[in-house]
């Protein structure tokens, strides 16, 4: 049988190409396509070192920030010095933000910068590569940065098109040349990524600056705080050796017992914000709560502002410390204030919120709303009230931890923290907490206050290392009927007790210099004199935690001298009691 393709197959073998005029048809494809990856690569090529350059301005400009903040053209000198290291770079210019030339660089045989500031746009001509970049500072620009780079040298562009040349003839030199360039480009990313990472360091060390200039403020507004309260105390200790009448005296050691206070409640402050001060939660009912606080917020807000208070019937309970409570509606409180220069009004509402479902904030909540009539904020405002060091307060006029300490607060009690303010419109901070199944201790159960009685006098070991925090504790104990003799350690504590002293109670600060502190000095006297009760006492430290966790209960600084009373006849009771249970 004939085969009907026979034909076909006989014109295709006859009029088949030769073998040189495949090769020359390759050649030809391989070199239009070399020509093509040529330009291509150009292109991207020179697009790469724009962008390289254009990374190297904006490290620059981060770089020169704080220079150009301070007008410190020294400082600028040498970061554009610094760009020497790179020898592609032939000019560099630092410039203020009136387009003042503040520090040049150039090599040998370059030409100067500009003396006044060039447009901030990046030219790419082949022979030269000119970028600029604008120096920020909270988003405003305060300067610019100018660099010139020397772009590819002709010999580097003629070896790459005579290796396309050759490519275009060779197949496998066209690999070897693709290789070659694809290894450059790789260089090229990788000399980027080190770029990168350098700008990355030099951004980490203007983050630093920007926190130690929070921390400035901070120092400002606490000492500011604090120098005001030193105020009122010293000059209340001046006037109370200069006056006869009773009722001013007492009116001046009131004075001074509040300067005391409000330090303590601003130590406390602090201590919240950086988690070091534990909260001691219990059931609590908000209602009553907030209710109690009514003298509270009457003394710390003006005349001129009043306080309404609105509360649903049957209020869940919620488990909070109550104590961070009342510092935490203060803090808003007084905020409200300030944004009610000529009065207003101030409205707590709780409410019960059942099963909510928003964000972080699942499940029954009670809701601490706390609105004011003042003069409201703007939405990037209200975006950073919460935020640490923040303040619209004058330097040396607020902390800018009130709200912060709020935050951490609700955040630490397991709740959720929601803003809602327009300016002129007033704002409104809400608390939630979850729902609490405990039971509800009364506000008289948690606030009575221990007297001075005690049932005899008792010895105690005073274990302190501050000279005149001992001396004064010394004149409470005495004060209250009780001998004390003091051990400037925990070493020289034990080794009193080791040689037979006899004491009732051991009473010890909890941070103290050498080996063992305030904790291991109790673990010490629990395994070798289990018979001696010790109170420990702590500034809000971080040990506190630690120590609540061993079952010790420290007596937060400062104490008054009743509680210091109501703390060592509980130990001196328990000693007691556990004397009787083992007879």
């Amino acid at each position: 049988m004939p085969d009907p393709l026979r034909g076909v197959r006989l014109w295709l073998i006859a009029h088949r190409p030769s073998p040189p005029v495949i090769a020359s048809f390759s050649a030809i494809l391989l070199f239009v396509a070399g020509l093509a990856v040529a330009s291509f690569n150009e292109v991207a090529f020179r697009a790469q070192a724009t962008r390289e350059s254009r990374v190297q301005a904006q490290m620059l400009a981060a770089s020169v920030t704080a220079a150009l903040a301070f007008n410190d053209s020294a400082a600028a000198k040498e970061f554009a010095d610094s760009l020497h290291a790179n020898p592609e770079i032939e000019t560099s210019g630092i410039y203020d933000a009136s387009g003042r030339l503040v520090a040049g660089y150039r090599r040998d045989d370059a030409p100067p910068p500009p003396q006044r500031a060039p447009p901030l746009q990046s030219i790419n001509n082949g022979q030269s590569i000119q970028v600029g970049a604008p120096v920020l500072l909270n988003a405003e620009p305060i300067g610019s940065v100018y660099l010139k780079s020397a772009a590819e040298p002709f010999y580097r562009t003629a070896n790459r098109y005579a290796a396309i040349g050759i490519l275009g003839l060779m197949a496998a030199l066209m690999v070897g040349a693709l290789a070659a360039a694809n290894a450059a480009q790789r260089r090229a990313y990788a000399a980027l990524e080190e770029q990168i990472a350098h700008r990355e360091r030099v951004e980490e060390a203007l983050r630093q600056s920007q926190k130690m200039e929070a921390v400035g403020q901070l120092t400002g507004g606490v000492a500011h705080d604090f120098n005001n309260l030193l105020m009122v105390a010293s000059s209340g200790l001046y006037l109370l050796d200069r006056t006869e009448d009773p009722q001013r005296r007492e009116w001046l050691k009131q004075g001074v017992q509040q300067a005391i206070d409000r330090g303590a409640s601003l130590t406390r402050q602090l201590l919240d914000f950086s988690r070091r001060a534990p909260l001691t939660s219990q059931a609590v009912n908000l209602g009553a709560q907030i209710d109690s606080m009514r003298l509270l917020l009457d003394r710390s807000l003006r005349e001129d502002i009043g306080v309404r208070l609105e509360v649903d019937n049957d209020l869940w309970p919620v488990e909070i410390d109550p104590g961070a409570l009342e510092v935490a509606v203060v803090n808003i409180a007084l905020n409200a204030r300030d944004a009610m220069p000529a009065g207003g009004i101030i409205t707590i509402r709780l409410t019960n919120r059942t099963g909510m479902s928003e964000g972080e904030l699942l499940g029954d909540m009670v809701e601490l709303a706390v609105s004011d009539t003042g003069s409201g904020m703007t939405a990037d405002l209200a975006s950073r009230i919460f935020e640490p060091f923040f303040t619209t307060k004058e330097v040396g006029k607020g902390t800018g931890l009130g709200l912060a300490q709020v935050y951490g607060f609700v955040r630490a009690s397991n709740g959720g923290v929601r803003l809602a303010s327009r300016p002129g419109q007033g704002t409104t901070i809400s608390l939630f907490f979850p729902r609490s199944l405990a039971q509800v201790a009364s506000i008289a159960d948690r606030t009575t206050e221990p007297t001075l009685t005690s049932t005899r006098s008792l010895k105690v070991l005073l274990v302190e290392d501050d000279d005149a925090v001992a001396a004064s504790v010394g004149e409470m104990l005495s004060a209250l009927g009780h001998v004390s003799e003091r051990a400037a350690n925990a070493q020289e504590a034990l080794i009193r007790l080791e040689a037979g002293e006899i004491f009732d109670v051991a009473l010890s600060d909890m941070v103290m210099p050498g080996e063992i502190g305030g904790i291991g000095l109790a673990r010490e006297i629990r395994r070798r004199f289990p018979g001696l009760p010790i109170v420990l006492t702590t500034g809000y430290s971080a040990a506190a935690d630690q120590a609540i966790r061993e079952g010790l209960t420290p007596l937060a600084k400062p104490y008054a001298i009743d509680a210091l009373a109501a703390r060592l006849e509980d130990a001196a009771r328990a000693r007691r009691d556990d004397a009787r249970d083992t007879a």
